[in-house]
């Protein structure tokens, strides 16, 4: 017989926590004379998380998306009265704005932009033909909205609360495991396929970090640590994963003089996995990497066995010193945060904050913009025409699908799952909104019976493979119940509510089926485009960006693929492949472009450097060159590598002609993708 797990008992507290305060916030709207209390409720659910500093983002967000988008929606409303074609105008402009913005922002200023815009319609609508009804409407949406958001916000942040601090510190901590399990594999020889997989879970997981990152500053803006060190550490992870994923093509090297050294360092690297770095004292582990770091340095310059290619050997060694620079850097930045130091590790004023980017993509903004738009104008346009009252419901609910899921990074699948947990909601709302209540007068048995409903509705919501869908059935469900007192039995509205939300959602995921569908492919190709003109940029252009602004916006990049190449087939391993290497490309040109106007390449040498990358960016620029063109291109790479790594070279000198190796092996490995 299968064993089947319990919740854990974060997740028991979580829904426990959602259902009760949900309750309280009823009760108090009931109390207060709302019109529509359950919205005091739903709201409960939809903010709640299992994280309190999710909780205040997602509440503080979704209260000024309300307020926003009420104010727009009394404004339009007064500004037309009954003029209908006005109406649709200005409201189809207003959502086609608000998701724009949504869709070129992040959680949680995404979801308050995408609020402000359905929100107009959810009281706009109701009030069209009754223009002095609208400002009552709004002024009870937004009482509702801030009662349901007080409650949950309180509830989350002092009723046991899971603070977003302590999961960031957890998170980081884990994130250090994984980076030095990941990279002991790398250097021990670790299949492929394996990598690959970790590599990608590290890159989700990082980027992750910088959500957390967010939620522990609004649940506690006083604290620096929060903010500042936190984007120091995020940085620094994300730079020991690019240096030691380049190194992993040089690993099977012939060159045996640094094999005792990466012996050395995997035994390291196999030593921080195993620890609990919550209470882990950082210090002998840091001191051991200085160790590492100053024979790294020392074999750089060492004299090499005859046969042996200097150039080859210092790409080596360089990428081992930035890794092991950069995991010293995550080691102090964990520190820092687990003790909640005031100030970044080493002297004042000795560090440089990491600059953190995110891609921003205007023309898929554009196309989700363009595609609410239609679907709200058509709709709204059709019930205004019909005056069909039941069409109310869809010509809402397509406006809310139609922007807030165009936003996610599969609308389809995102719309699929709301359309589920919809559908799953109606037997059991009809069972005990019409059948139950009618029969159990009172507020007790209304209490009770929601009760019972949710709290196994809140426990899978705490299941993130759940989550989608069980928050659709909690929001719905109350929707469809409609709490009230008295309770009264009224099957055919419940049937003709429950067939307009389906039908408006079921229209929705049609509408993203047909109307500008988002094709993988097409996602796929822009971030390829991206990357090559940014490497373009990157040789040619005089403003040379921060490092770390340039590996954060990569990793962004690769972060949004990881959704539409599950879906393109056998390209996607040779899209990704290259991504990642394009990462480590501009990473190297950008150090050459730095040796350059440091003036620390000798004047001839530099001249030679800056042509190369020219010629590199002619290369780069022109969509599918010749094969006999790569490889000119990888040639001369080498050629003027070797030339720059001789016994006589400069330290420097060695640097740059490991930077000319790396970037001509990322060239050889990924013809198809350069």
């Amino acid at each position: 017989m299968p064993h089947v797990s319990l919740p854990p008992r974060a997740d028991w507290i979580f829904a426990l926590r959602t259902t009760l305060v949900g309750l309280v916030a009823l009760v108090i709207a009931y109390l207060l004379g709302l019109g529509q209390p359950q919205w005091a409720m739903m709201t409960v659910f939809i903010v709640s998380q299992p994280v309190a500093g999710m909780v205040l983002a997602k509440g503080l967000f979704r209260l000024a998306g309300t307020l926003i988008g009420a104010l727009a929606s009394v404004t339009m409303v007064k500004a037309t009265g009954t003029e209908h074609v006005a109406y649709v105008g200005l409201l189809t402009v207003w959502i086609a704005v608000c998701t724009y913005v949504a869709s070129v922002l992040r959680n949680p200023e995404s979801y308050g932009a995408v609020l402000a815009g359905y929100t107009a319609a959810i009281i706009g609508l109701p009030a069209f033909d009754n223009p002095h009804l609208v400002t009552d409407l709004a002024a009870a949406r937004c009482i509702e909205i801030m009662l349901g958001i007080t409650c949950a916000g309180i509830a989350g942040r002092f009723f046991m609360p899971q603070l977003a601090r302590d999961v960031l510190v957890e998170r980081v901590g884990a994130g250090l495991r994984d980076i030095a399990r990941y990279s002991a594999g790398a250097i021990g020889g670790t299949a492929k396929p394996e990598l690959d997989a970790r590599y990608q879970r590290l890159i989700v997981d990082i980027e992750a970090l910088a959500g957390m990152r967010a939620y522990a500053r609004i649940e506690a803006p006083g604290l620096v640590t929060h903010g500042r060190m936190a984007r120091h550490t995020i940085g620094h992870m994300l730079s020991a994963i690019s240096a030691i994923h380049t190194l992993l093509a040089h690993a099977s090297a012939p060159d045996s003089s640094w094999r005792p050294l990466l012996g050395r360092v995997k035994a390291m690297l196999d030593g921080l996995v195993q620890r609990d770095w919550l209470v882990e004292d950082a210090r002998p582990w840091l001191r051991q990497i200085d160790e590492l770091t100053r024979e790294s340095e020392a074999m750089r310059t060492a004299p090499l066995q005859p046969g042996e290619d200097r150039a080859a050997a210092a790409a080596r060694i360089t990428l081992l010193i930035e890794f092991l620079a950069a995991l010293s850097l995550v080691l102090e930045g964990l520190t820092a945060l687990r003790l909640r130091a005031p100030d970044p590790p080493g002297p004042p004023g000795q560090w440089k904050l990491p600059t953190l980017t995110i891609d921003r993509d205007q023309n898929v903004a554009f196309v989700n913009a363009v595609r609410a738009a239609i679907a709200t104008a058509v709709v709204t346009a059709y019930w205004i025409a019909t005056r069909w009252a039941d069409l109310a419901g869809a010509a809402v609910m397509v406006a809310v699908v139609s922007s807030l899921f165009a936003t996610m990074p599969n609308p389809m699948r995102s719309s699929l799952e709301f359309l589920k947990g919809a559908a799953f909601s109606v037997p059991a709302a009809f069972l005990v909104g019409q059948v139950l209540l009618p029969e159990l007068q009172g507020l007790f048995w209304l209490l009770l019976l929601i009760a019972l409903v949710l709290v196994p509705v809140a426990l899978a919501m705490a299941n993130p493979r759940y989550t989608s869908i069980a928050t659709s059935f909690a929001i719905n469900f109350l929707l469809f119940v409609n709490p009230r007192q008295p309770m009264v039995a009224q099957p055919w509205p419940f049937l003709n509510e429950a067939i307009a939300v389906l039908g408006g959602i079921l229209l929705s995921v049609g509408i993203f089926a047909v109307v500008l569908p988002r094709r993988p492919e097409s996602v796929v190709e822009r971030v390829v485009e991206a990357f090559r003109a940014d490497l373009t940029r990157l040789c040619l252009h005089e403003r040379l960006p921060k490092p770390s602004a340039f590996e954060s916006l990569a990793y962004d990049r690769i972060n949004q693929l990881m959704a539409p190449l599950e879906r393109v087939g056998a390209k996607a391993q040779y899209v990704l492949d290259g991504s990642l290497a394009a990462v480590t490309m501009g990473l190297e040109i950008l150090r050459l472009r730095r040796f350059i106007r440091d003036s620390q390449l000798e004047a001839a040498h530099a001249g030679e450097v800056s042509a190369m990358l020219v010629r590199l960016a002619k290369l780069l620029a022109i969509r599918g060159p010749h094969a006999k063109t790569l490889r000119d291109m990888i040639d001369a790479l080498r050629t003027l590598a070797a030339s720059s790594a001789t016994d006589a070279s400069p330290n420097i000198h060695l640097q740059a002609a490991a930077s000319l190796r790396v970037i001509a092996l990322a060239l050889e490995d990924h013809p198809l993708y350069f």
